[in-house]
């Protein structure tokens, strides 16, 4: 059995017991990388010689007694839109291509002062505009389930990373769903805290209003224990929220007595798979057999989610993107005119066509006459639909619903329907209009072998809950590893 297929938590007492080194650890996962890499591309940066010489610092300091965290020595991989200093960070796109940063995000820095060891940046869909981490500059990557599946995105590589067991846990991050939908299709778990939670400073921004990172592991203890460690209020992030209530890994508990779990109707109607319908539903009788109180409710404006989301994520794009004009960064065009030409060949060259479509699609709704028609009013949807999950909460403590309507779908399917792949959304995104935590982990399969994933909605700052009710829920099913899991590693 190689080390990655133990838990990030597990791993790290482990290494802490002294019964496995920082170096072997880090070294399983290298091999790991070798072995499964050709198969799934989930990571577009590994260095090897940082993480190994990272390895032997991380061991002195345990040695000494200094890190004695959960974490302390365990590798992990980051997806490519973090800054980590002195590694590329390329966003998966040809626009940042050599973009070495001088400084590292605050989430990544947190965990690396945990004493956790970088492997590498994993893939993702072009500046995390995607679904299904196909739109990548650096190739698509595989579902670990079934290479011939999208892993969802866009957070695809670090989920196919987990799921691989390349390495113990991930970071991802999310704007409308992006850790949550390929945490169900690669039968992993990830969280999406509540906005304002764990800071932005040093993520390459798509939507700022949306963005959150997130961890992404085998399991709900993995996933506590990664926020815990990340949530912080940060000075640098004006969005940052000062809480007190981080304690994360309090809520793993088996108790679900008496805890009231709405499941809304507008989630199971027209577009739902009957096998993803059945194992969502089905997880909700296990949760009623632990003594919680199951009810169906109108949630409503569900269908309004995803023109609101793509009005104001593209709007925020087209802001965001419009940094990378080829002067102090990144790729610029090799032939040009005047400065004009040159902005212009550069983000043509530069951009992939998804990336193109938003920023195009960005600019339309923000410009004089379309402002108010189409933004201002996206603005104001996002408002009733926080309304509308605030008069849930008011009843509710957890909302429970599938995380995608379908499971994995084929490489190369979606990106020839791209509104279908945004409709693919429809569960997640209003969680991120909303600000709101959502957790996905796996409940079951089907009949073509692909993982199945829960979501479970909790209110803003209410983080516990969700990870009490899916810890409860969790005791009830065995880990399943996906079958590249077993592609034997070098020694």
């Amino acid at each position: 059995m190689s080390l990655m297929s133990f838990t990030a938590v597990e791993l790290g007492r482990k290494i802490k017991a002294k019964e496995v080194t920082v170096t072997e650890a880090v070294q399983a996962a290298i091999d790991a990388i070798h072995a499964k890499e050709e198969k799934v591309n989930s990571f577009v940066t590994v260095d090897e010689e940082a993480a190994l010489k990272k390895a032997e610092e991380v061991q002195k300091l345990i040695d000494e007694g200094k890190l004695t965290g959960p974490l302390a020595g365990v590798p992990v991989a980051i997806k490519d839109n973090m800054c980590t200093e002195g590694m590329l960070t390329t966003c998966s796109s040809r626009i940042l291509y050599n973009f070495i940063p001088t400084f590292t995000a605050e989430a990544v820095k947190r965990l690396e002062d945990a004493g956790a060891v970088i492997i590498g940046k994993t893939n993702m869909d072009e500046f995390a505009m995607g679904s299904t981490t196909e739109t990548s500059a650096y190739g698509a990557t595989k579902n670990p389930w079934n290479t011939e599946h999208v892993p969802g995105g866009s957070s695809g590589g670090s989920c196919a990373a987990v799921a691989a067991e390349e390495v113990p846990y991930a970071l991802g991050s999310d704007t409308g769903g992006s850790i949550r939908q390929p945490s169900s299709f690669c039968g992993v778990t990830g969280i999406k805290p509540t906005y304002g939670t764990v800071s932005r400073y040093g993520l390459i921004a798509y939507g700022s209003s949306l963005d959150q990172i997130g961890p992404i592991a085998k399991d709900v203890t993995d996933c506590a224990t990664i926020l815990e460690c990340i949530a912080a209020h940060d000075t640098k992030d004006s969005t940052s929220v000062l809480r007190e209530d981080l304690k994360f890994t309090e809520a793993l508990v088996d108790d679900v007595k008496g805890m009231k779990i709405g499941i809304p109707r507008d989630y199971f109607g027209e577009g739902l798979d009957p096998e993803v319908k059945k194992a969502v539903l089905d997880a909700a009788k296990e949760l009623e057999k632990k003594g919680a109180v199951v009810e169906e409710f109108d949630l409503g404006l569900v269908e309004y989610a995803i023109p609101a989301y793509y009005v104001i994520a593209c709007a925020e794009a087209s802001s965001n993107l419009a940094r990378f004009d080829g002067v102090k960064y990144g790729y610029r065009t090799s032939e040009y005119e005047e400065l004009h030409n040159m902005y212009k060949k550069t983000r043509s060259e530069g951009f992939g066509p998804e990336v193109k479509r938003r920023i195009m699609l960005g600019s339309f709704v923000l410009s004089s006459g379309y402002y108010d028609a189409y933004y201002l009013k996206a603005l104001r949807v996002k408002a009733l639909i926080k309304k509308a999950f605030d008069e849930a909460f008011a009843k509710y403590d957890v909302i429970l619903g599938p995380a995608a309507p379908t499971t994995a779908p084929k490489l190369g399917q979606s990106l020839s329907d791209p509104i279908k792949m945004y409709l693919g959304d429809i569960y997640t995104i209003s969680v991120n209009l909303a600000g709101l935590p959502g957790i996905s982990l796996p409940c079951g399969m089907d009949s073509k072998g692909l993982p199945i994933g829960l979501q479970l909605i909790g209110d803003c700052f209410k983080e516990k809950n969700i990870i009490r009710v899916a810890y409860s829920f969790e005791q009830t099913r065995d880990m399943k590893h996906s079958p590249l899991s077993d592609v034997a590693c070098e020694a």
